[in-house]
């Protein structure tokens, strides 16, 4: 599995939590998915999504501070409801706007370890109710090996080692949201295409999805000869 790939030296974070993203609509049944992360004072931030859709979501939930997301990072377990009335009921505000970018149902499980809860992985269902319970064990375990992942590097041996990694992605992930926006308004590709034509570059070229986002942004990279990666 990539996931695993990752645990060695000098591992692209963003492109970490990227794949777990993808890989959870590919091995569970959902059809979007999502990660966000505690930033150093403990607030969570989008990271990743397998859509755009996913994306904007997340960002609403943490908007208007509501939804399972929020509660699964601050009790540590797994948060999902049995159906649509139920989410409602838990959710109103979320619950509606997740209906009117496509979602049936939203459910999130903990990145754990060691007792601390560093972020969530969000999953989404074009259909209501959660997951199987087989389902929800793959996707804990793969939730389990990203958060491995973030945290073996081997000079990572104090929480504010982790805390200044975890900084770092977030403002690489800024910087991949703007270089986004200024390649789908150079070459015309979808917000998701414009990420997949970057990671398919940085992966060929060997370098960080951060920065290939800086290269775009300041013009070293030419936005129309990614159109074709």
């Amino acid at each position: 599995m990539d996931l695993a790939d990752t645990l060695v030296a000098d591992f692209d974070v963003i492109d970490l939590l990227h794949t777990l993203a993808t890989r959870s609509t590919e091995l569970l049944d959902a059809n979007a998915a999502g990660i966000m992360l505690a930033d150093q004072r403990g607030s969570l931030r989008v990271m990743a999504s397998s859509t755009e859709e996913a994306r904007l979501l997340e960002l609403y939930e943490l908007q208007r501070n509501e939804g399972p997301c929020l509660d699964c990072f601050h009790s540590g377990a797994p948060v999902a409801r049995a159906d649509l009335d139920a989410m409602l009921a838990t959710w109103p505000v979320f619950t509606k706007r997740m209906r009117e970018l496509g979602f049936s149902s939203a459910q999130a499980l903990p990145m754990r370890l060691h007792g601390d809860t560093i972020g969530v992985l969000n999953l989404f269902r074009s259909r209501p109710g959660p997951l199987t319970e087989s389902d929800l064990w793959i996707g804990q375990a793969m939730a389990h090996v990203a958060t491995v992942g973030l945290m073996q590097e081997r000079s990572i041996a104090a929480s504010e080692q982790l805390a200044e990694q975890l900084q770092a992605a977030l403002s690489s992930r800024v910087l991949l949201e703007q270089a986004k926006g200024v390649l789908a308004e150079r070459t015309g590709l979808s917000m998701d295409e414009s990420f997949h034509a970057m990671r398919r570059y940085a992966r060929a070229n060997q370098r960080r999805l951060g920065e290939v986002a800086a290269r775009i942004i300041d013009g070293t990279v030419d936005a129309e000869a990614l159109r074709g990666t």
